[in-house]
């Protein structure tokens, strides 16, 4: 076995252990689990990812931008090129994933073709890597990324709060999904550089429903790309009363 091997599966074993997915078992017995990355059912029996799988993602590495947690070159650099240039209203954004090709077509699926299983293995992947960081900041509320009413109706969910309910049922903190509202629908982001799609986003987000004790508040999205979202949604959660701002994603594109 070569050492890329052994890195692979010491990963899967790490993201789906047996002690992740024992509350799957019965659950997979009637309806087997499709992996995230090949859509296939998983095997062997009870995964949440095909083993072979795993080394089609690519998962985040040290040394990170201490801010949006992309990786960067030295560990010399504390902060990338984006984020030493535009303040950012959160603490730091944690992300598991670089958004490859793998990764792209995985969380597609989850948004356009109802493949919400596939949220509870980026869920437990999620807590395994950053769990008892996140634990020790304290967060008093999990607040997912809204969409716009329209696109909730049209797609049925939102993905961004299956994602945070998930993590919120691990690591036992308690999830907001009303804590922030979508009130303006915006321009595709795809076209835009990072200035045009804050100033798209500006006006997008609107206060919605925290709890009294909401100091310190981890916002969950599925993808962050040039951090954008996740600006204009800690600016709003700060007018409303917030602390600290925390990010936590699956993925999160431009680094190395």
């Amino acid at each position: 076995m070569t050492e890329a091997d052994g890195s692979r599966r010491s990963m899967a074993e790490q993201w789906d252990s047996p002690a992740a997915r024992w509350g799957d078992m019965l659950l997979g017995l009637l309806f087997p689990r499709r992996c995230p990355v090949c859509g296939r059912i998983a095997a062997p029996k009870g995964r949440l990812i095909c083993p072979e799988c795993v080394g089609k993602l690519s998962p985040v590495r040290q040394p990170v931008c201490q801010r949006c947690g992309k990786q960067v070159e030295s560990s010399r650099i504390e902060y990338c090129f984006d984020c030493s240039r535009r303040p950012k209203s959160f603490q730091k954004n944690f992300a598991l994933l670089n958004y490859n090709q793998a990764a792209r077509t995985s969380l597609a699926a989850v948004k356009y073709k109802n493949r919400r299983e596939y949220l509870d293995f980026y869920s437990r992947a999620l807590c395994l890597r950053f769990g008892k960081q996140i634990l020790r900041l304290k967060p008093d509320v999990i607040v997912p990324v809204p969409v716009h009413p329209s696109r909730l109706r049209s797609r049925g969910f939102n993905q961004a709060g299956v994602l945070a309910e998930k993590v919120g049922r691990i690591l036992d903190i308690p999830v907001c999904p009303e804590g922030l509202k979508r009130v303006r629908k915006t321009l595709p982001q795809k076209e835009l550089d990072p200035s045009q799609r804050l100033r798209n986003l500006t006006g997008a987000f609107g206060p919605g429903l925290l709890p009294e004790k909401a100091a310190v508040v981890l916002l969950v999205d599925d993808i962050y790309t040039t951090g954008s979202t996740m600006e204009a949604c800690a600016r709003v959660l700060k007018s409303m009363g917030a602390e600290r701002v925390y990010g936590l994603t699956v993925c999160i594109g431009g680094g190395i």
